[in-house]
């Protein structure tokens, strides 16, 4: 297990450089110049020179890559260009809310995926598989905004149950939270449905049922343990995208967190903001592809590493 830690560490290494190669070709590529941004239009070309070469944007691409690339190792992400406020901090001060927001839609996604998925498996080809497959796909095809929209109108504002927007506490953020998770839990039941419908078909799960065991204990104790695997391995997946793709949703219910700052920051241009950020999600993302590699072995026991 060590050993596979180590390796996995290593290339996540390489990976991020590719990334950091990426995310800083993608942001030079954006239209504008972010002197001209902060001077304003009216600014004198003397004066936006100047700026440029404080900042550093009048040197070759590839020494900025190269003093982008030796901060990373620092642990020092860039300074915003507009606040001058270290990319780190401006980070960290938005993270706490992203983060139990995509918790929260996790949490919420593979309760409901993983029950309607089960319950579809074990009626399949009945009315109630035909409506939680239905509810999944409209789960999945719906607009993140237009739910958001629907949820606000009714649970806000018809019964003001919830605040209609910004934080306060961490019920504010179930609204947005149900939004956020509604895709990711019908991608959920349909894997959770085809993985269970596989599973069922096992000689095991015959035995049990032929020794006259209860039909929820061989689902909860033989079935659920081996369909599980792949379902764990999507919302490992999701947790990091959603940590990512949480831009629609912190902006219409105008939360403070890593979207709004993202929206922020490629609206004003804030290069070095927008390179911390990706690579900040960049490095989420991969560590948890790492910790869900890591918890098979602690759901599979057959399931190795060397």
């Amino acid at each position: 297990m060590r050993r596979y830690v180590v390796k996995r560490i290593l290339s996540l290494v390489g990976t991020l450089l590719g990334v950091s190669v990426l995310i800083f070709l993608m942001v030079h590529l954006i239209p504008g110049d972010p002197a001209t941004q902060i001077l304003g239009q009216f600014a004198t070309p003397e004066a936006i020179s100047q700026l440029r070469a404080k900042l550093g944007l009048d040197q070759p691409l590839w020494q900025q890559y190269m003093r982008f690339v030796g901060n990373l190792f620092t642990g020092d992400l860039g300074t915003s260009l507009f606040t001058g406020e270290k990319v780190w901090d401006q980070i960290m001060n938005r993270f706490p809310i992203t983060m139990q927001l995509a918790t929260l839609s996790v949490i919420i996604a593979a309760i409901f995926g993983i029950l309607l998925g089960t319950i579809a498996a074990v009626k399949q080809n009945t009315i109630i598989d035909r409506l939680v497959v239905l509810t999944s796909l409209l789960g999945i095809s719906a607009p993140g905004f237009w739910i958001a929209l629907f949820l606000i109108w009714v649970f806000a504002y018809k019964l003001a149950l919830f605040p209609i927007s910004g934080y306060e506490g961490i019920h504010s953020l179930l609204l947005p939270a149900i939004t956020l998770g509604m895709a990711e839990a019908g991608m959920i039941a349909r894997m959770t449905r085809s993985s269970m419908l596989e599973v069922i078909k096992q000689d095991y799960m015959r035995t049990a049922e032929a020794k006259g065991a209860a039909l929820f204990r061989i689902i909860v104790s033989h079935g659920l343990p081996n369909a599980i695997i792949p379902v764990v391995t999507m919302i490992g997946l999701q947790f990091g995208s959603l940590m990512a793709g949480a831009v629609v949703v912190e902006t219409v219910f105008t939360l403070q967190g890593i979207g709004s700052l993202a929206i922020e920051a490629i609206g004003k241009r804030d290069m070095p903001t927008i390179q911390g950020m990706v690579f900040f999600m960049a490095l989420i993302f991969a560590l948890t592809n790492l910790i869900v590699d890591l918890i098979y072995s602690r759901i599979d026991p057959r399931i190795h590493f060397d």
